[in-house]
C-alpha cells in the first residue's frame, strides 16, 4: 500500500475514533422518580427511557430552583437524593442505561413529599388518624345525647357527610402514596443505633460517638451503603420546639458522622425530623421520655447488592 493510501487509511480510522468519542460523551437530560439510592448511584425511573443508573462523582451538582422562575438555583447535599424524590438529570451517556450526572435538580415541594414518605408520615395516615378521632367522639355525643333522637340524627347525617368527603379525599391520596411506595426498592438493615439525649438537648454523649463511630467503621466496609437518621423528641413543651430539636439531634448526628467519622455525604439521607411522634415508651414517666430523646440510626443495603 503507497503512503497515500496509509494516509486515507489512517484519516477514516481517526475520523471514526472521533465519531465513536463523540457518542460516548452524548449529553442527555432526564426526569423522573428515585427508585433506589446505593452510595455513588441513584436508580431512576423515567418515562423517556424507562429505568437508567445515574452515577454520582465529586463534580455533581445537587441544586434546588428558587423563585417564581427558577433561574437562580440553591446549591444542596447530594443527601438529599432519597427514594420517592422526583429529579431532573443533566449529564452524559456512558451507556444505553447508566448516565455521569452532571447536575441533578428537584422541587422543593416534591423534596417534602419525599421526606414524609421516608419518615413515615404520610398525609393519608393524618388523615385517617383525624377521621378516627372525629368517628369516636361521635359515637360518644350520640350515647350521651340519647334524648334527643331527632337532634342527634341530624348530626349523624352531616357526620356521614363528612366522612365521605374525608374519605374521599384520603382515597385521592392513597392513590399518589401508593404509586411512591410501589416504586421503592426494599432494604437490608445492616447496622443499627439509637443515640439518646438530655432534656432539652442535641449534644451527642461520648458514649454516643464512640458508637457512631464504630457504626461508620462497619459501615464503610459494605458495598453501595446508605445511612437513614431520624430524629425523635419526647412530649415535654410544646409540638413546634420538639419539631425543631428532633431536627438539630438528627442534623447534629449526621455532621458527627461526616466530620468526625469519615463518612461520604453521599452515603447519608436527609435528615427525618419525627418530633413527638412514634414514642417507643410512656412519655408519662421520666424514664420513658430518657427513651424517648432519641435519634435512629440505620445502615442500609439495597436487597439486589446484598443478594437477599
Amino acid at each position: 500500500m503507497g503512503s497515500k493510501g496509509l494516509r486515507v487509511v489512517v484519516g477514516m480510522l481517526a475520523l471514526c475514533f472521533a465519531v465513536l468519542m463523540a457518542h460516548a460523551q452524548e449529553k442527555i437530560k432526564v426526569s423522573g422518580l428515585i427508585t433506589t439510592r446505593t452510595g455513588e448511584t441513584i436508580i431512576v425511573r423515567t418515562n423517556e427511557r424507562g429505568v437508567v443508573t445515574v452515577v454520582l462523582d465529586d463534580d455533581t451538582k445537587v441544586q434546588q430552583p428558587r423563585g417564581l422562575i427558577g433561574v437562580r438555583k440553591r446549591s444542596m447535599s447530594a443527601a438529599v437524593l432519597i427514594p420517592g424524590l422526583r429529579v431532573s438529570v443533566d449529564g452524559t451517556s456512558q451507556d444505553a442505561t447508566h448516565i455521569l450526572a452532571k447536575s441533578i435538580t428537584f422541587d422543593r415541594n416534591d423534596l417534602q413529599t419525599a421526606e414524609m414518605i421516608q419518615a413515615g408520615l404520610t398525609p393519608t395516615e393524618e388523615k385517617v388518624a383525624t377521621n378516627q378521632q372525629n368517628i369516636a367522639t361521635n359515637a360518644q355525643d350520640i350515647k350521651a345525647n340519647q334524648k334527643d333522637i331527632a337532634t342527634n340524627q341530624q348530626n349523624i347525617s352531616a357526620n356521614q357527610q363528612a366522612t365521605a368527603a374525608n374519605q374521599a379525599a384520603i382515597d385521592a391520596n392513597a392513590v399518589e402514596t401508593s404509586k411512591r411506595f410501589s416504586a421503592l426498592s426494599e432494604y437490608d438493615t445492616k447496622g443499627q443505633l439509637d443515640v439518646r439525649f438530655a432534656s432539652g438537648s442535641a449534644k451527642i454523649s461520648a458514649e454516643d460517638q464512640a458508637a457512631l463511630k464504630k457504626l461508620a467503621e462497619d459501615a464503610v466496609k459494605q458495598t453501595g451503603y446508605i445511612i437513614q437518621v431520624k430524629g425523635f423528641a419526647d412530649s415535654s413543651g410544646n409540638a413546634a420546639m420538639n419539631q425543631k430539636l428532633s431536627m438539630e439531634r438528627a442534623q447534629n448526628v449526621i455532621a458527627f458522622l461526616i466530620q468526625d467519622c469519615n463518612v461520604p455525604v453521599r452515603h447519608v439521607i436527609a435528615p427525618g425530623a419525627m418530633g413527638e411522634a412514634a414514642p417507643v415508651a410512656s412519655n408519662e414517666t421520666a424514664a420513658g421520655r430518657a427513651e424517648n430523646r432519641r435519634v435512629e440510626v440505620k445502615v442500609l443495603l439495597n436487597r439486589g447488592i446484598s443478594g437477599s
